[in-house]
C-alpha cells in the first residue's frame, strides 16, 4: 500500500504548480463544480499508478487541478463505489493519495434520497454525521501504522467549523441549508419504500451509495472533513415513486447553482 501510494504521489506531484489547500470531490450529477476552476491542470485517472477507472455515468475519471476563489485545489472528478466492484482499499484509495500530497481539508459531496419528512428534492443537506451500513469496512486488515492509528476516533467525523460556516455562509446568502445523518448503504439499486423507510426509524435523514468510506480513511489520516448532499429522491413506506438514474442527475444539476455558492463561500472563508 505504502509502495502504491508513493507512486501515484510521484506521478501527480510534477502537474501541481502550487500546494492544493482543499481536495473536492464531486458526487453524482455534481460536475458542474469544474466549470468554477480557474487554470485547469487535467490528470486522468487511466495515467496514474494504481488508480482506479470509474464505470458511472456522471463520473468523469480525471483530477482537476487549480483555483476556486483563489485557493489552490484539486478536484476529484469521478469517485468510485464499492458496487462497481472494487474492494474497499481501491475505493478509499484515492484519499490516501491527497493524504501522501500533503492535502488536509476535504470537501466531498453526493446525491441523496431523503428520508426525512421536512426534505424536499433539490434541498442542500450539510451532513453532520453518518450510520455506515455497508457490509466492508475500509479499515479491516492489518493497520498500517503510517497512514493512522487502529482505532479511529469519529466523534466528529464532519468538521463541526466547516459546517456551521457553511450554515451561516447559506442563510446570509438567502440559501436554505438543512442539517442531516447520511447512512450508505452498498447499492447499486435504489432502496425500496419499505427500506427507506428502515433507514429512517434507524435515525438517518438520507441515504447514499458513497461517501462513508472515504470519510473513514479521511479521518484514519487526520484529516478534516466536510459533506454537502443534494436531495435528489425522496423515499418512505407511503411513497412508491419511480427512481432512475437520469432523474437523479437532473435533480443534482438543478440544485448545482446554490451548492457551487456554498463551496465558493467555504473556500473563500478558507475554514
Amino acid at each position: 500500500m505504502l509502495e502504491k501510494i508513493k507512486k501515484a504521489v510521484e506521478y501527480i506531484r510534477p502537474f501541481l504548480p502550487e500546494q492544493p489547500e482543499y481536495v473536492i470531490v464531486l458526487g453524482s450529477g455534481l460536475g458542474k463544480l469544474q466549470d468554477e476552476v480557474q487554470d485547469k491542470v487535467i490528470i486522468d485517472y487511466k495515467n496514474i499508478p494504481d488508480f482506479p477507472q470509474t464505470t458511472v455515468e456522471g463520473h468523469k475519471g480525471r483530477l482537476i487541478f487549480g483555483k476556486i476563489e483563489g485557493k489552490p485545489v484539486l478536484m476529484m472528478a469521478g469517485r468510485f463505489h464499492y458496487y462497481e466492484g472494487y474492494s474497499m482499499e481501491e475505493v478509499t484509495f484515492p484519499m490516501r493519495v491527497f493524504k501522501g500530497l500533503g492535502i488536509d481539508k476535504v470537501i466531498l459531496s453526493n446525491a441523496s434520497g431523503g428520508v426525512n419528512p421536512s426534505y424536499e428534492v433539490g434541498d442542500a443537506v450539510v451532513i453532520r454525521d453518518h450510520i455506515n451500513m455497508m457490509p466492508e469496512h475500509p479499515l479491516r486488515g492489518k493497520n498500517i501504522d503510517e497512514l493512522g492509528p487502529r482505532f479511529v476516533d469519529m466523534s466528529e467525523a464532519y468538521d463541526n467549523v466547516m459546517r456551521q460556516f457553511v450554515i451561516e455562509f447559506g442563510a446570509q446568502n438567502e440559501i436554505e441549508v438543512k442539517e442531516g445523518v447520511y447512512m450508505g448503504l452498498q447499492g447499486p439499486t435504489f432502496e425500496t419504500p419499505s427500506e427507506y423507510g428502515l433507514v429512517r426509524i434507524l435515525g438517518a435523514d438520507c441515504v447514499g451509495m458513497s461517501t462513508v468510506p472515504e470519510v473513514i480513511v479521511a479521518k484514519h489520516q487526520g484529516m478534516r472533513v466536510f459533506c454537502i448532499s443534494v436531495i435528489t429522491d425522496l423515499g418512505g413506506p407511503e411513497i412508491a415513486f419511480p427512481v432512475s438514474h437520469e432523474e437523479v442527475l437532473n435533480a443534482a444539476n438543478k440544485a448545482m447553482p446554490k451548492i457551487i455558492v456554498l463551496v465558493k463561500g467555504l473556500i473563500a472563508n478558507g475554514n
